[in-house]
């Protein structure tokens, strides 16, 4: 009786990972449509809000001095270590390598190169755009206010908006960007709007930053995702022109190697090649041959033919023959 093997649960991933051996497509790539327009303008207009608050020292300010005053590692000192490893899910170097080694796994299955190309364009992006808000208004953390009650602004400070939590939102949600479903997007939207709403208040919790910067960290990670869609051609020009980089490639080594000699074996004796005069080079070169015309009939080779005597003569010997120069013999005379 003929049993079929017991599959754990890890060769059933793998079989159901393996069912997808060339490039889906079902996958549709997002686009700017009007409802994703009117979010990123809504989202927008929140992210000025917000930095129009600080500017201003208006509510907002007040409540990030009384959420510092508060220190809630002290309050809650118990879960200091855990919101220690938690945080580093929003550090740029951890989270780009785990999600880049994910992305290119499907790159590599999927036979495309948009999900990493996708991940480094939001990545790109994040830099810039937070890079730069960071050191345009240079607002000091809780750690280093000087002033009570004012917002620290301009004084050569980095952390506004949180790159922790833009991080966080960009790197995780592109995941959910990048889905394959509509099931898979919602569940890992989900998953993301967590770990990146997790890292913000982990900030908070150690002190390294205001609420306020959190409010905009996630604003600032939000805007990339819902204008990514804009980038799309981009991305498609990019990997095509890899893809033609890498056929002409392909294709000049392929060439190289029909060019390249033979490797005579090991241990044949070498050919010496005798260089010719340039003059003689010439000479034959331009110089034109006669036409060779070979007799009707069969030919033989040089070694089927009849071996030349020490003499230097061809013929067989004969009896009769005499040589040239020498006295004949008498010969019959006949009668007439």
């Amino acid at each position: 009786m003929r049993t079929e093997p017991k599959l754990t649960r890890l060769d059933r991933v793998f079989a159901r990972l393996d069912r997808e051996p060339e490039r889906p497509a079902h996958i549709d790539v997002p686009k700017m449509s009007r409802h994703r327009i009117v979010l990123f303008a809504a989202t927008l207009a929140f992210y000025g809000a917000i930095v129009w608050a600080v500017v201003i020292t208006s509510w907002l300010v007040r409540l990030d001095w009384q959420v510092m005053f508060f220190r809630p590692y002290q309050q809650w000192s118990e879960i200091h270590w855990f919101v220690d490893y938690y945080v580093v899910l929003g550090q740029r170097g951890p989270t780009a390598v785990m999600v880049a080694a994910w992305l290119g796994w499907r790159s590599w299955r999927q036979h495309t190169l948009r999900p990493l190309l996708a991940l480094g364009v939001s990545l790109l992006l994040l830099n810039i755009t937070v890079g730069a808000a960071k050191y345009g208004m240079g607002r000091l953390g809780p750690h280093y206010a000087t002033t009570i009650g004012s917002n620290e602004m301009w004084l050569g400070g980095d952390i506004f908006p949180s790159g922790h939590t833009a991080n966080a939102v960009v790197t995780w949600g592109i995941l959910a960007y990048l889905a394959s479903s509509a099931r898979a997007q919602r569940w890992l939207s989900a998953v993301s709007a967590v770990t990146s709403l997790g890292v913000g208040m982990a900030t908070v919790y150690l002190g390294t930053h205001w609420l306020s910067d959190v409010l905009l960290g996630w604003t600032a990670g939000l805007l990339i995702l819902l204008g990514l869609p804009w980038f799309e051609p981009l991305i498609a020009r990019a990997e095509d022109a890899i893809f033609d980089l890498r056929d002409r490639l392909r294709d000049r080594l392929r060439a190289r190697r029909r060019r390249t000699p033979a490797v005579p074996p090991a241990g044949a004796p070498p050919v010496l090649v005798t260089p010719v005069p340039a003059d003689q080079t010439d000479l034959a070169a331009h110089s034109p041959r006669a036409p060779v015309y070979l007799a009707p009939g069969p030919h033989t080779t040089r070694s089927e033919r009849t071996p030349i005597t020490p003499a230097g003569s061809r013929r067989p010997a004969h009896p009769e023959r005499h040589p040239r120069g020498s006295a004949s013999s008498a010969r019959p005379v006949t009668g007439g």
